[in-house]
């Protein structure tokens, strides 16, 4: 008999009889992107030419991972996201990580860095290092990376509208310290696209952005050439609420925007396409996060082959960083997040991520304690070291559920790819509202099914109990607003005041033309010019961007 048949035979005669007894928990099974599931998957739901579609890993297509030894070789970098209060406190955590195992850093920064104003500006007010570490000049900077040589570690910065200001920063303190440009590590994160559709801590309108980050792109392939100038970020649609297809879907459309405005000023694809990176986020459905990676990696793969023309097999690469959903901590119970966070990383581990984040069981109510944070590491370093799942490359390949959702997830994100390039590219679809309604749509079938219960979200609305949360919590002095303050005070009253005065002419007068801003960028911050003075100057030219009104 076929498989067909005998699949018939067991549902008409094993099946029927069990479920008589036994009624299914659903009329329906799905994954969060609204896939349907099966009751059995067979060999019949993967295709009969598996083996050339998927490849060997470090190979085209590069389904099966970005190397051919993966975890065999080298773990995936190990990094906390962190970053609170003053630079001096965040390198105390930062040098405590890094003690505890840690093998790279990632910066938080705080709401005023995000969006380009000093800690003494009057928009800063009462926000100054709430929310990651306040950075206002290169004094900061170098507070910040106090006795962590920069030629041993890789670091990430979340920062978007201002990245170029906070790189600048960057190789300013490795060649303070001694570390030349080309031996510098790291990403940032650069992605000014998903602040437009997500996260809203944007500064410029788009086409100057796409400037900033082009210039980017073009200082660093020459100069530092082990940087990632960016990380195309689906995390953040996904915390807005996406579906794990619309996650693949608009961050790969966003990557082709970068690439394409890169193109168009002149780079040559296979020159800075080796220094793309994306950002991924780990949710709850596990196998479906699994497959989501897997497609990602393809479907990346044909578009820089196949739509761009790239030659470099380093061009082809999606080589991404993962953090655990933010959005599915619980404030209730926020022990029971510790569970989600591990089986969030153990979905990026065998999804092949080349870097990794734990979020802490106490960030639902507030920044993570040391405590936490160590046991969110510690989370990372059993996968790693205890369960095995290291020991062989794509381990759950074959698995007929896997690579069925793998090729559905493919489909499904192609085809909003598609619809996407049919309205005119990311931007465009941006500006029109469908990325954003889409969301918007997912985020609310999403709360509905919750409310209705039809989702379950243990200790939130099921097996829900009543006790009184008193966990240790972080909180941010606020006195630390007062001292950079003062700090910024003595700064512009030591400085050489008419050089820094000169330089933001020079800059003003730069951003009108079509020269590249990352030579000036450096020598302002090199020169005592704050980060807020740099992106005022800019915004004496470029403006700000203001969002339509969504009806």
């Amino acid at each position: 008999m076929s498989i067909s048949d005998n699949l018939q035979r067991w549902e008409r005669e094993t099946v029927a009889k069990a479920t008589s007894r036994f009624p299914e928990r659903k009329e329906a099974f799905a994954t969060s992107s609204e896939i349907p599931v099966k009751r059995l998957y067979t060999p019949a739901d993967v295709s009969p030419d598996y083996e050339s579609e998927s490849g060997y890993a470090g190979e085209y297509p590069f389904l099966r991972g970005v190397q051919p030894t993966m975890y065999r070789s080298r773990f995936w970098t190990m990094r906390q996201y962190a970053g609170f209060g003053t630079a001096a406190e965040s390198n105390q955590r930062y040098r405590f990580l890094l003690e505890q195992g840690q093998s790279g850093l990632s910066v938080a920064f705080d709401l005023p860095t995000q969006i380009g104003y000093d800690a003494d500006d009057p928009m800063a007010l009462g926000e100054v290092g709430k929310v990651g570490v306040s950075i206002s000049s290169i004094h900061d900077m170098m507070t910040l990376f106090d006795q962590i040589p920069l030629n041993k570690v890789s670091t990430s910065m979340t920062i978007n509208a201002p990245a170029a200001v906070l790189l600048a920063m960057y190789i300013v303190v490795g060649k303070r310290q001694g570390v030349e440009e080309n031996k510098l590590r790291g990403t940032v994160q650069n992605d000014i696209l998903k602040e437009y559709i997500a996260r809203g801590t944007y500064i410029f309108p788009p086409k100057p952005s796409m400037r900033l980050i082009t210039d980017s792109f073009a200082y660093c392939q020459k100069n530092v050439p082990r940087w990632n100038t960016i990380s195309i970020s689906g995390y953040h649609i996904r915390e807005a609420g996406s579906t794990a297809v619309q996650e693949v879907a608009f961050t790969l459309a966003n990557g082709i925007a970068y690439v394409e405005a890169a193109i168009k000023v002149g780079l040559d694809v296979d020159e800075f396409a080796p220094q793309l990176s994306f950002f991924f986020n780990a949710h709850n459905n596990f196998l479906e996060e699994i497959a989501k990676f897997r497609a990602a990696r393809k479907i990346w793969a044909s578009i820089m082959k196949n739509r761009f023309g790239a030659k470099n097999i380093k061009s082809m690469q999606l080589r991404f960083h993962t953090q655990t959903g933010g959005s599915t901590l619980t404030a209730q119970q926020p022990e029971n997040n510790i569970v989600r966070v591990a089986l969030q990383a153990m979905a990026a581990v065998l999804g092949g991520t080349q870097s990794l984040h734990t979020n802490s069981m106490d960030e639902a109510l507030a920044l993570p304690t040391e405590n936490a944070v160590q046991i969110a590491l510690r989370t990372q370093q059993i996968i790693a070291h205890e369960t095995g799942v290291a020991d062989s490359v794509d381990p759950l390949a074959g698995s007929y559920m896997v690579e069925s959702l793998t090729q559905e997830i493919i489909n499904q994100a192609q085809d909003y790819i598609q619809k996407i390039d049919d309205l005119g590219g990311s931007l465009h679809a941006i500006e029109d509202g469908f990325i954003h309604r889409e969301i918007q749509d997912a985020a609310y079938r999403y709360q509905r099914a919750l409310e209705k219960r039809e989702e379950i979200v243990v200790g939130v609305n099921e097996f829900v109990t009543h006790d009184e949360i008193q966990p240790d919590l972080l909180r941010v002095d606020p006195a630390i607003e007062q001292a950079a303050h003062e700090q910024l005070k003595a700064l512009r009253e030591n400085r050489d005041n008419e050089k820094a005065s000169a330089l933001r002419q020079q800059l003003e007068s730069a951003a009108k033309s079509d020269n590249n801003l990352m030579p000036l960028i450096i020598e302002c911050v090199d020169n005592d010019v704050t980060l807020g003075e740099v992106c005022h100057s800019l915004r004496a030219v470029f403006g700000e961007y203001r969002p339509a009104v969504m009806v």
